[in-house]
């Protein structure tokens, strides 16, 4: 099967869709599948020259839209070469220019919203929201009702994206979603990160990894550490991981001075390859309070790597974390953020260690991404007929 991913943008910094494309792409391309990938990025950025599977830059995109005059053309010549189109993500003119080619053509699409119709982002952007009542009618909506498919990655975020808008109709699926199990050679890993970052060493690691977004509760967990330390041990130290460069990383870090927790956070920005998954192995355990959370990449990567994982209840795989043991989930806010450190550091060794064999059982049992490709290839091939 030849599929073609289509996405605004394949910078890593921009979230975990890229890294979720990268991942199950490799997974297909061992199941015999032929992937190729279509962005609106400028030809000449340099995530685009490092993208490891072939892509076709097709902007720079125009407006913060992403709009591009060569997309609907490229498509309309060359969506007839894949079985399958699959657009990754919406509000973006990628959606739009598969939809604009396919009235043309005979091309067939599936649609992944990654979590873009959770209606978190209608309570708390309600100006945005009023915004993209412009663009549903006439472009999303019509994405989503003529896609062969529209794939969900829980239950939790099919249920949930009903309830942003009420002009709604398309052909819901649900498809775990998954990562490839991380480079084998945990030692080198730890070493890695270990000499790059001695002033760690001998510190009980409570990990955030990912980007530093109001979304991600952020505030919450710097004010909750603040308020545990004084009962902690005091080996409990905060790593953050992830581009802060931008204004609300800024409030993060000033926000952290204020508390002065300088002396308690370790700032390390955007982490890749080995020094990720140091950081990940060398954790106690992985954190995130999320107000919104589709999938959580870095989630299922922290129990692939054995490390138990604290979350919030908008994580949407949370259920499946309750189920399997694999953590703790509480409340998205600063309460809930506050007993998820209080019940961790409360615990005996032993259970910790339970904790991280669960973990890593349920990564195998349900977030191995060989299987989420395999059982992909198996509805496309339907979807074809």
């Amino acid at each position: 099967m030849k599929i073609l991913h289509v996405i605004h943008s394949v910078n890593p910094q921009g979230g975990g869709t890229a890294e979720g494309i990268r991942q199950l792409s490799a997974a297909l391309l061992e199941q015999g599948a032929s992937v190729d990938v279509m962005s609106l990025d400028a030809p000449d950025a340099p995530w685009v020259r490092d993208f490891p599977l072939p892509l076709f830059a097709l902007g720079p995109g125009r407006f913060g839209y992403g709009y591009s005059p060569r997309a609907v053309p490229w498509l309309i010549q060359h969506g007839g070469d894949y079985d399958m189109i699959l657009v990754n993500g919406l509000w973006q003119f990628g959606g739009l220019a598969v939809w604009l080619a396919a009235r043309k053509t005979s091309l067939r699409y599936a649609v992944f919203p990654h979590g873009m119709l959770d209606p978190w982002f209608k309570r708390r952007y309600p100006l945005k929201h009023l915004k993209k009542w412009l663009y549903w009618p006439w472009a999303e909506y019509r994405v989503l009702r003529d896609a062969a498919a529209v794939f969900f990655t829980s239950d939790e975020e099919r249920l949930e994206a009903r309830k942003s808008f009420p002009l709604y109709r398309c052909h819901e699926r649900v498809l775990g979603y998954g990562i490839a199990p991380p480079p084998a050679d945990a030692a080198q890993q730890r070493a890695i990160f270990a000499q790059r970052h001695p002033k760690l060493a001998g510190k009980r690691l409570i990990l955030f990894l990912g980007r530093i977004h109001e979304k991600k509760g952020c505030d919450l967990l710097l004010r909750a550490f603040h308020a545990v330390l004084p009962t902690a041990q005091s080996t409990f130290h905060l790593v953050i991981a992830g581009p802060h460069d931008n204004p609300y990383g800024v409030r993060m870090k000033d926000l952290a001075r204020q508390l002065e927790l300088d002396s308690h956070v370790t700032w390390l920005g955007m982490l890749t390859g080995d020094m990720k998954w140091g950081a990940l192995r060398s954790a106690d355990a992985f954190i995130l309070p999320s107000h919104q959370e589709n999938f959580g990449i870095s989630v299922v990567e922290a129990m692939a790597c054995r490390v138990p994982v604290l979350i919030s209840n908008k994580v949407n795989i949370w259920r499946e974390i309750i189920s399997d043991q694999a953590g703790l989930v509480e409340n998205d806010d600063l309460a809930g953020t506050l007993r998820l450190l209080q019940r961790w550091m409360a615990l005996p060794s032993s259970e910790m260690e339970l904790l991280r064999d669960r973990a890593k059982d349920c990564f195998e049992k349900r977030f191995d991404v060989a299987a989420v490709a395999k059982n992909l290839l198996s509805i496309l091939a339907g979807l074809k007929g």
